[in-house]
C-alpha cells in the first residue's frame, strides 16, 4: 500500500514536478486547498501519515491545524512551509508540534528527502508504540474512561474477559460456557460471581460515567432506549474496538 501523504495545492504550484516525483517514488499524494479548515477536514477522512502545508492560511494557520491533532494516537507527521526566515516564528512552530520548517524557495529533491525521513521516523514510532502499548495496557486505558472503578471485583474480571475475548473470536459465542469459565479459573472464584461481578461493574459505569464517552462506545445502546448495554454486548463492543484500531495500525506499518 502506498503511503499516504496530504500536501497544500501552493506547494506543489510552487515546485514545479514535485508532485509527479511524490507519485513516482511510491506516494499517494492526496491534494488539499491552501485552508486551514480544509487541511483538517482532509486529514480526519484520509488519515495521511505526513502533512505538508503554509505555515500561515486562511480560517486557521498552521499552528491551529496542529493544536487540533495533538492529543491524537498516530498524529501525521507535519511539514511546515514558510516564506518567514523569523526565528520565534520557527520555534513557535516547531514546539507546536512541526517535525520539520522548510524555508521557500525550496527545490523537489530537498523537499523529498526531507517528506522521505519524517514518513520513515513514523513508521519507527509506530513500531515502537505497538511495542510499549500492551494490550493490557489498552483495555486498561478503555475501561478507565468508561468509569469503571478499580477497586471492585468486575473491573479485573472485565479487564480478563475483554482481554481473552481479543485474543479469540470465539469466546464472544459462548459467554456463559466458556468465557466466565476461563475468568472463573483464573480468580480461583465461580462463574455465577464473574457473571454478577461484571454486570454490576457495567451498572456502576452506567451511572457515573461520562455520558459523552459512554456514547462515543456504546451510541446505538443509549439512543434506543434500551438502557445499558448486557455483559456479552459490553465485552464484544470494546473488544471488537480493539481489534480495529490493532488492524489499523498494522496498516499505517505496512505503507
Amino acid at each position: 500500500m502506498k503511503k499516504k501523504i496530504l500536501v497544500c495545492k501552493n506547494c506543489i504550484e510552487e515546485c514545479n514536478g514535485l508532485l509527479e516525483n511524490l507519485n513516482e517514488i511510491g506516494f499517494n499524494v492526496i491534494v488539499a486547498n491552501r485552508d486551514g479548515d480544509e487541511i483538517i477536514k482532509y486529514i480526519t477522512e484520509h488519515q495521511p501519515i505526513v502533512v505538508v502545508c503554509e505555515a500561515f492560511m486562511p480560517n486557521k494557520d498552521a499552528i491551529g491545524v496542529m493544536k487540533k491533532f495533538q492529543n491524537y494516537e498516530n498524529s501525521p507527521k507535519f511539514i511546515i512551509v514558510s516564506s518567514s526566515n523569523n526565528m520565534f516564528l520557527e520555534r513557535e512552530i516547531m514546539e507546536s508540534g512541526a517535525s520539520y520548517l522548510v524555508l521557500k524557495p525550496f527545490s523537489v529533491p530537498s523537499l523529498v528527502n526531507v517528506i522521505e525521513k519524517v514518513t520513515k521516523k513514523f513508521k519507527e514510532n509506530i513500531n515502537s508504540n505497538q511495542k510499549k502499548y500492551t494490550l493490557e495496557e489498552k483495555v486498561t486505558n478503555m475501561i478507565h474512561q468508561i468509569g469503571v472503578p478499580a477497586h471492585i471485583k468486575g473491573y479485573h474480571y472485565l479487564r480478563k474477559g475483554i482481554m481473552l475475548c481479543v485474543e479469540n473470536d470465539s469466546m464472544l459465542s459462548s459467554v456463559t460456557k466458556s468465557l466466565y469459565p476461563e475468568i472463573a479459573k483464573f480468580f480461583q472464584t465461580t462463574p455465577s460471581r464473574v457473571e454478577r461481578a461484571i454486570r454490576h461493574a457495567i451498572e456502576v459505569a452506567w451511572d457515573r460515567g461520562d455520558i459523552e464517552i459512554l456514547n462515543s462506545y456504546f451510541g446505538y445502546t443509549i439512543h434506543n432506549g434500551r438502557g445499558k448495554p448486557t455483559n456479552s454486548e459490553f465485552i464484544a463492543m470494546i473488544s471488537d474496538k480493539i481489534k480495529l484500531e490493532r488492524n489499523s495500525l498494522k496498516m499505517n506499518i505496512a505503507i
